[in-house]
C-alpha cells in the first residue's frame, strides 16, 4: 500500500518511519524543499537509533529506500490509499489542505489528520466527501509510543473507521476509537488534567515542580507503565473497582470540589467501569494480578537501576 504524508516535520517524519518500517511505500510532501532536503538525514538518524535498540527487522537504509519526497502534492498522493496530514494546528490551513486532498484523490482514499485537538468537523466543511476525513492522533513519536486515537466526525463513514483501525494495527499501533469529538480528545485531556493540578499545586505552595516530577517518575509513572488508572484502582482494593470507589470516591470528589469540579463517581458510572474492567481484573484473581503487577514493577525498577538513560532528575 502507498501511504502519503503531508508535512515533513517531527510528526510527519515519525509517521513515515512507522509506515515504512511496516513495509509500506511512503511519499512525504512539504511545500518547503529545504525541509525535505534535511528529512533523509533525520530519518536515517532515527532509524539508526531504532536499529541500535533492536527495534528493526531490516537495515535502516532499506526502510528509507521505501520513502520518497516531493513538493508536488498531486504527485505525492497519486495512487495513495491512505493520507496522513501533519500540518500545524490551524483550522484554516487544515481546511485548505483537506479541500485539496479531497480534490486530488479518489473518494475511496482515507484522509487522516494528526491533529492533537481539532476534530475533523472543524476542517471538513469544504470537502465534497467529508465522510472520508478522520483524525488519527498519535503519541509522539509513534514509532516508540504505539498509541493512536482514531476520532471520526459525525459524518465519517463506519467503513473509514474500520479500515483506519485495521491499517494502524497492521503497522504495529494500538488504535483506540474516541466515540465523540471533544477538544484535545483523550490523550491530551488526561495529560491536561495532570498538568492543571500540577500547576495549581505549585501555585498554592504545596510542592516544587521538580518534586512533582519525582512523584510522577518514581511513583505514578512506574505504575502507569503497567496499568492504567482503572487497572490501578482494580488492584488497589481487594474488592476491585467497586470496593475502591466505595472507599475513595468521596475523597476524590472533595479534591475535585476544591478545583470547582463537580464530577462524582455515581453508582451507575462505577458499575459501567466495573463491568468493563471486571473482564480483565476479576476479583477472584486479585492476588495473582497483584503479583503480576509487582513483577512488572520489579522489572521496571531493575531496568532503571541499570540504565544511564533514566537519571534526568538525579544530581540536578
Amino acid at each position: 500500500m502507498k501511504i502519503a504524508i503531508v508535512g515533513s516535520g517531527s510528526i510527519g517524519a515519525a509517521w513515515a518511519i512507522t509506515f515504512a518500517r511496516a513495509g509500506h511505500e511512503v511519499c512525504v510532501h512539504d511545500v518547503d524543499p529545504t525541509k525535505l532536503d534535511s528529512l533523509n538525514t533525520n530519518l536515517i538518524n532515527r532509524l539508526d537509533f531504532l536499529s541500535a535498540e533492536g527495534m528493526l527487522t531490516e537495515e535502516p537504509r532499506k526502510i528509507v529506500g521505501r520513502i520518497s519526497t516531493t513538493t508536488d502534492l498531486g504527485e505525492c498522493v497519486a495512487n495513495a490509499e491512505y493520507v496522513q496530514e501533519c500540518a500545524p494546528e490551524k483550522v484554516e490551513l487544515k481546511e485548505a489542505i483537506f479541500e485539496d486532498l479531497d480534490r486530488l484523490t479518489s473518494s475511496a482514499v482515507i484522509l487522516a489528520s494528526s491533529s492533537s485537538a481539532l476534530g475533523a468537523s472543524k476542517f471538513n466543511a469544504k470537502m465534497k466527501h467529508p465522510e472520508r476525513a478522520i483524525v488519527v492522533h498519535p503519541g509522539n513519536p509513534p514509532y516508540l509510543l504505539s498509541i493512536a486515537e482514531v476520532v471520526p466526525s459525525d459524518v465519517t463513514s463506519p467503513e473509514v473507521v474500520i479500515a483506519t483501525m485495521e491499517l494502524l494495527t497492521q503497522v504495529g499501533m494500538h488504535p483506540v476509537q474516541v466515540k465523540k469529538e471533544i477538544e484535545g480528545f483523550v490523550f491530551n485531556r488526561l495529560q491536561g488534567a495532570i498538568l492543571r493540578e500540577a500547576y495549581a499545586l505549585v501555585r498554592d505552595g504545596v510542592i516544587s515542580p521538580r518534586e512533582i516530577d519525582i512523584i510522577m517518575t518514581q511513583g505514578l509513572g512506574k505504575r502507569w507503565a503497567v496499568l492504567g488508572p482503572f487497572g490501578t484502582s482494580s488492584l488497589n482494593a481487594q474488592g476491585g473497582i467497586r470496593d475502591h470507589a466505595s472507599r475513595m470516591g468521596e475523597s476524590y470528589f472533595r479534591m475535585g470540589k476544591e478545583r470547582n469540579q463537580n464530577d462524582p463517581w455515581t453508582p451507575d458510572l462505577v458499575e459501567k467501569v466495573a463491568e468493563d474492567m471486571g473482564e480483565i481484573f476479576q476479583v477472584a484473581d486479585w492476588e495473582a494480578n497483584v503479583e503480576k503487577r509487582d513483577r512488572a514493577l520489579a522489572e521496571i525498577n531493575k531496568l532503571i537501576a541499570t540504565s544511564k538513560n533514566f537519571n534526568f532528575y538525579e544530581n540536578s
